[in-house]
């Protein structure tokens, strides 16, 4: 097969396409959380954990809880609750075997991502999940992350994809329910009315802890 002319084979070739990189943007990832990091981690809601199995197979994880559910230890250390989801522990299982996360943090409102860079630990410790009680519950275990390094990300995609502009939203209706995807995708014991009748039971907002 004749090779492809269009294929990007360098880095020095990559950035040929896109110019130089301004020296602010060179030089923003710092190794510490300092005051500006640890406000907009108190105020973030909603975080993305990514992770890769000891092969290199890769995982996306979304975490949601009151803001400030994340806790930040020390100016190098994160710990991040778990609450029960699915039970599958894609993360948790990926961190045994490979410990180097990425935690993406967004607040409502704001084009800007924190992205966090580290190590991660799982622990059971009580003095680490008691200060994260939520509605009476504690969490089973935390993933502890040793920052590497910790940056700002600008908000140009926020802005382009109109992520916090409702009536720029597109039409959801006619996508398939999360229960007729489980039915069409997976090999699930209930049928999807029984599972559309489990999923309508679940609690909102702190009646969910």
């Amino acid at each position: 097969m004749a090779s492809d002319p269009h294929q990007i084979r360098s880095a020095e070739e990559l950035q040929a396409l896109f110019g130089p990189v301004r020296q602010a943007q060179q030089t923003k990832a710092i190794s510490r959380f300092d005051d500006h990091c640890r406000r907009w981690i108190a105020a973030s809601p909603f975080i993305v954990v990514g992770s890769a199995d000891g092969s290199g197979r890769m995982d996306l994880s979304p975490k949601g809880d009151p803001a400030g559910f994340v806790h930040v230890v020390d100016d190098t250390t994160l710990a991040i609750p778990d609450r029960r989801g699915n039970n599958r522990v894609d993360t948790f299982t990926n961190v045994l075997t490979n410990p180097r996360v990425s935690v993406l943090f967004v607040v409502p409102g704001r084009g800007e991502t924190l992205r966090v860079e580290g190590t991660a630990t799982l622990t059971t410790d009580p003095d680490v999940l008691e200060p994260m009680t939520m509605g009476g519950q504690q969490p089973v275990v935390a993933m502890v992350v040793s920052l590497t390094e910790v940056m700002f990300h600008c908000g140009k995609s926020m802005i382009r994809s109109k992520l916090w502009q409702p009536e720029h939203w597109p039409a959801v209706e006619g996508l398939a329910s999360y229960a007729e995807c489980l039915a069409d995708q997976a090999a699930p014991d209930e049928t999807v009315a029984e599972m559309e009748a489990r999923f309508s039971t679940w609690p909102k907002g702190a009646e969910l802890y």
